[in-house]
């Protein structure tokens, strides 16, 4: 399915406001609502809404610092990679992993109440992680543009 201005217009509306209710979303699309709420549904079904959250706020979760972490492993073999990435997708404190191409294997999103909390971490989950070869930390020092929107 290819999408049109008004998938998009809906998509565009549900990633700022992941809680309107119908009536409003269709009236902002310019949709009856039960063709907005068919809409809805298809974009749900195909896959393009994949799920509905709650952004929390890091400072009153009590933990305002970010640290990108470059973890680059001993080897590239499958079993190195499974092993790695089973291992980190359990620390509660990491918010992403990815994959990289470049200097780094891995490039994790880890957030932590302060430089003590993340020594925590590194310790108990970071140092004890398999195949690691060598790590980096860099600390965020203030986050200039954040969004969850992809483009549309």
């Amino acid at each position: 399915m290819s999408l049109d201005q008004t998938d998009r217009r809906i998509l565009t509306m549900l990633q700022k406001q992941g809680r309107i209710s119908n009536a409003d979303l269709s009236e902002r699309v310019n949709l009856s609502a039960s063709a907005c709420h068919r809409r809805v549904q298809r974009l749900e079904s195909d896959g393009y809404i994949r799920d509905y959250v709650a952004l929390l706020d890091a400072r009153k979760m009590q933990v305002p610092s970010t640290v990108f972490v470059e973890i680059t492993l001993s080897g590239q073999a499958d079993e190195v990679l499974d092993a790695f990435e089973k291992a980190v997708s359990r620390i509660p404190d990491v918010l992403e992993c990815h994959l990289m191409a470049g200097t780094a294997d891995y490039l994790l999103k880890v957030v932590s109440e302060n430089t003590d909390d993340f020594a925590r971490i590194h310790r108990q989950y970071l140092a004890r992680l398999p195949g690691v070869a060598q790590m980096q930390s860099s600390f965020a020092l203030r986050t200039v543009f954040k969004t969850t929107a992809l483009p549309v």
